[in-house]
Parts: C-alpha cells; sequence; structure tokens
C-alpha cells in the first residue's frame, strides 16, 4: 500500500527543512554570508554563469554571491512550491519585486500587454496603470471581457481573488479558459496556500505578498511567486539582474511563519465569519463584504475552488466617507494602519491609502473600511467594531 501525501499542516511544518537535521541543527540555520569562496576560477566562473542567468546551486559549484542563491531563501521557496503545489518558487525583497520581476520577464519575451481584471490591490494597479517596468494595460471588469481583450502580444492576465478589498471572488478556472495560451498570475495573497491553491486550477503564476500571512506578525516584508519550471529561471534571471533579492534573515521569518500559518489562517477565518454574520444587518452599515455572505459567492466557489472564505473582511459604511472616518479613528483595540494578515487586527481605509493612486472610476468607495482579523478573542473584536460603529 502505497503511503498517503501528508497533509498540509504536516507539509507547512516540514516542508523545506530536508538536511537541517542531518547537519545538526534543528531549526534552519541563517547563513548571512554576501560572498562565498570560489573552487576554482573555472568552477567560479561556470557557477556564476549558471547562477545569473537564473539556474540553481548544482553539485560543486559555488554560490558566488548572495544576490544570486542563497540557502535559507532556497529552503523557503522548497516549502512555499510544497505547499502551492508547484514545480518551484521564487523569492523577491517584496510583493511589488515579485509583480515586477513578472512583468519585466514578459516585457523581455516581447510580450509587454497585460489583461488586468478589477478590482486588484493598489499597487498592482498602479504599476500597471502607470506603466513603469514597459507594459501597457487592458483593463476588464468580469472573466467574459477576457477573451476579447487579449492581443498578440499579451503575456499576462492577472487576477487577485479574493479581490482587494471587496473581496469578490474571481472563478480560476474560467480566467485559464478564457485566456487560452496566455498565462495567468494569480494574487493569492488573502487566501494563502491553506485556503485556495491555483495552481491546481490551471494558473502559471501565483503571487504572494508573503509580508501578510506567510510571516504572519507584521515584522518582516518579502513576496514570492510560485509556478513551473519553465518561469522559474526567468524570474531568477530577472532577480540576479536586479536585485530585487530576499535577505537571509527575512526567508529565515518567512520559512518559520509558514510553518505556524494553517493554525493561523484557520482561525482568523473563523473568527472573521462569525462577526462577519454578527455584523451583517447592522444599521451603520450599507453592506458587509465578505464571500461566505448572501450574495457575495454567486458562483458557489467556497467550498470547491476555495477551501474558505478567509479572514479578511470590508465593512461599508451607510454615512459614507465621514462615517469611515469617524468609525476608524473611534476604533480602540484595532490599529489603523495599512498591511493584513497579521495577528493583530488592522483597519484601513482603502480608497485614502493602499487604493489612493487608482484611477477614479476603479477606486473603491469612500464608505469602504477594510478590516485584517487577527487573531484576537472574537468577543473583544465584535465589542471594538460595534463601539466604533456606535460613535
Amino acid at each position: 500500500m502505497q503511503p498517503s501525501k501528508p497533509r498540509l499542516e504536516t507539509r507547512a511544518v516540514h516542508a523545506g527543512m530536508e538536511g537541517v537535521i542531518e547537519s545538526g541543527s534543528h531549526v534552519p540555520t541563517i547563513d548571512l554570508s554576501t560572498t562565498n569562496p570560489l573552487p576554482s576560477v573555472e568552477l567560479g566562473g561556470d557557477s556564476y554563469e549558471n547562477l545569473a542567468t537564473g539556474g540553481t546551486l548544482e553539485p560543486g559549484q559555488s554560490a558566488v554571491y548572495q544576490r544570486l542563491w542563497q540557502p535559507g531563501v532556497a529552503r523557503f521557496e522548497t516549502a512555499l512550491a510544497n505547499l502551492e503545489g508547484s514545480e518551484a518558487a521564487v523569492a523577491f525583497a517584496s510583493g511589488m519585486a515579485a509583480l515586477a520581476a513578472c512583468l519585466l520577464a514578459s516585457v523581455t519575451a516581447g510580450k509587454p500587454h497585460v489583461v488586468a481584471l478589477r478590482p486588484l490591490y493598489g499597487g498592482t494597479d498602479h504599476v500597471l496603470d502607470n506603466g513603469l517596468v514597459g507594459t501597457t494595460v487592458t483593463w476588464v471588469h468580469s472573466v467574459d471581457e477576457i477573451t476579447a481583450a487579449i492581443q498578440p502580444d499579451t503575456g499576462l492576465v492577472v487576477i487577485e481573488t479574493p479581490a482587494n478589498p471587496t473581496l469578490e471572488l474571481v472563478n480560476i478556472a474560467k480566467a485559464v479558459a478564457a485566456a487560452g495560451d496566455v498565462p495567468v498570475l494569480v494574487d493569492n495573497t488573502f487566501a494563502t496556500p491553506v485556503l485556495q491553491r491555483p495552481i491546481e486550477h490551471g494558473a502559471t503564476l501565483v503571487l504572494h505578498s508573503a509580508t501578510k500571512y506567510i510571516g504572519g506578525h507584521g515584522d518582516v516584508m518579502g513576496g514570492v511567486i510560485a509556478t513551473n519550471e519553465e518561469w522559474a529561471p526567468r524570474l531568477r534571471h530577472v532577480r540576479a539582474l536586479t536585485g530585487g533579492l530576499l535577505h537571509a534573515f527575512a526567508a529565515y521569518l518567512l520559512h518559520r511563519g509558514l510553518r505556524t500559518m494553517p493554525l493561523r489562517v484557520r482561525a482568523q477565518q473563523e473568527t472573521a465569519t462569525a462577526l462577519a454574520e454578527r455584523l451583517n444587518g447592522h444599521p451603520a452599515l450599507a453592506r458587509v463584504l465578505f464571500p461566505t455572505l448572501p450574495g457575495c459567492d454567486p458562483e458557489g466557489l467556497i467550498g470547491t475552488q476555495s477551501e474558505g472564505p478567509g479572514s479578511m473582511l470590508s465593512l461599508d459604511l451607510a454615512g459614507g466617507y465621514n462615517a469611515a472616518t469617524k468609525f476608524i479613528e473611534s476604533l480602540k483595540l484595532a490599529s489603523h494602519a495599512v498591511s493584513l494578515g497579521g495577528i493583530d487586527t488592522l483597519a484601513q481605509h482603502p480608497a485614502s491609502l493602499t487604493h489612493r493612486p487608482v484611477a477614479a472610476e476603479a477606486k473603491p468607495g469612500g464608505g469602504i473600511v477594510r478590516i485584517s482579523v487577527g487573531l484576537e478573542h472574537v468577543d473583544d473584536i465584535y465589542d471594538d467594531l460595534v463601539q466604533a460603529l456606535e460613535a
């Protein structure tokens, strides 16, 4: 009888740990070397060429230089790829650096056009609309519009699900079918591989701002792309040339965060679900945006594409911008801050912050407040939100 594949929680703990115990350590060590000895002139040159052009460290070769390859980063990449079910993963200094690498790889391959489905994270929207890295963009507002928007030089279709900050759900398999031969990049930051694995639904690239749920404690920044063996060398090549590397200590913290992520994500999701249900119908709210509430998942993607709704929650205050401002300034337990996915509850006004650069027609409503639900007791978070709503 063949042994079954370990479940995600087990893999989260053990993935990327190969060789650690054998080395005499119980946790990964942190190698801070910026440069590494070269075995010979010839081998040193071969090592440099291999790594600088997107290869991985080969037996007998030197790691040469931290910008090209780093053991802790490689361990984190192995672990993340294991959880996402991808052939490889490539880590970067931030989520935006990871996105920029995908765009640059597409541009340099002669495919600068991007089809992007709004809404997206404000930083993603901004870099696409700005064209900073040489891309052009066609915006669409439903999966049904993707096929018609594709051009001969389209290199990527970009989607995010659940979307930031409205929590709208996108059918990944339908988006992949609509894209045809064009690779689909899915921002999976909100769901994490604990709840959703876009590779299983045909996506080519899966983006994470690892700063969020993967790190999980608001103390480390990073980004990572899960992908196949065709795209991974291209992304490593961009990283080597542009210097968007993940630092060794950041890699250690992200790998550590990955090992407890299933417990945190599921606990936070349970709290967020209870909050959404209890707040739904509050007279100060025009609506509560959360995937499991009535009308928020018309295609039934929760339970099929995704194992759960996640722990992001958006409140649309009936009084618009002024009410949202008063609400945020009245919070006592939750912190008014950008970012998300940490252990403490955060609240922010997307239209004024993360989505401030977004074009007017795509900017979130002035009454929307995004809540990143933390690990505090559900009643304490609820009491804080309600007293702020009453204010």
